[in-house]
C-alpha cells in the first residue's frame, strides 16, 4: 500500500481527496494536517510515500514548507494541488523540490493520473505548463522586464494578487496575515523591483500576470 499524507486547510477538500484515494487500489491515508506547524517532524516519523499539499497554508507558504522538507533530507514525493495559477507557481514549486503541480478544479481522472505519476517518482505537469517551461528553455517565452526572481515566495503570492486586483484587506484575509504585513511586503517589492510607488507596483503586477498567462 502507498501511504499518502494530505496538507490542506479546507476540510471538504481533504475529504474529497480521501475519498478519491480510497477508491484507488493500493492507496491509504496515513495522516492529514491543515497547517505547516510541526509537519517536518510528522513527515519524518510517518515516512509517507506521497505528500499532497496546497501552497496556500494559514501559517506558512507551502513553497517554504517544501524547502524545509528538502533541507531535513526528506525525499517524499510531493504533489502540489492548489488554486494558485499553475503558470505562475508550477515552475517555482518544482524548483523548491515538488514532483508535480495540479490546479484545484482539475478532473478526478487528471488528479488520479497526477497522483500515480508522482508516487512512482516521476514529474507531473499539465501540457500547458510543460509547453510554457520548454518555451522558456528555448528562449521563446515572453517575459517582462522586472527581476521577479528577487521576490520571495510570499512576495510573489502578494504580487500575483495585486495583479489580479485584490485590495490590501483582501490579500491579508486570503493569506491569513495582517494588513500591516501586506504593506511591508509591498514596500519590499517596490524596492526590489525598483518601482517608485504603489500605483506603479499595481500596473506592473497586472502586466506581469497577463504576460505569465499568455
Amino acid at each position: 500500500m502507498k501511504r499518502v499524507f494530505i496538507i490542506d486547510d479546507h476540510p471538504i477538500l481533504r475529504e474529497g481527496l480521501r475519498r478519491l484515494l480510497e477508491s484507488q487500489p493500493g492507496f491509504e491515508i496515513c495522516g492529514e494536517a491543515s497547517v505547516a506547524a510541526g509537519l517536518t517532524e510528522r513527515i519524518l516519523q510517518l515516512k509517507p510515500d506521497l505528500l499532497i499539499m496546497d501552497i496556500a497554508l494559514p501559517d506558512k507558504s507551502g513553497l517554504e514548507l517544501i524547502k524545509d522538507l528538502q533541507s531535513i533530507g526528506s525525499n517524499v514525493p510531493i504533489l502540489v494541488f492548489s488554486m494558485h495559477d499553475e503558470m505562475l507557481y508550477a515552475e517555482r514549486a518544482l524548483r523548491a523540490g515538488a514532483k508535480g503541480y495540479l490546479m484545484k478544479g482539475s478532473g478526478a481522472d487528471s488528479l488520479a493520473t497526477a497522483i500515480k505519476t508522482v508516487v512512482a517518482g516521476n514529474h507531473y505537469l499539465s501540457q500547458r505548463v510543460s509547453s510554457h517551461i520548454l518555451a522558456s528553455l528555448s528562449g521563446k517565452r515572453k517575459a517582462g522586464n522586472l527581476p521577479i526572481e528577487r521576490l520571495t515566495d510570499r512576495e510573489l503570492q502578494i504580487f500575483e494578487l495585486i495583479g489580479r486586483g485584490a485590495t490590501v484587506a483582501r490579500i491579508a484575509e486570503q493569506l491569513h496575515i495582517s494588513p500591516k504585513t501586506v504593506e511591508a511586503h509591498r514596500g519590499n517589492m517596490k524596492t526590489k523591483l525598483d518601482l517608485a510607488d504603489a500605483a506603479r507596483l499595481m500596473r506592473e503586477a497586472v502586466i506581469w500576470v497577463e504576460l505569465s498567462a499568455g
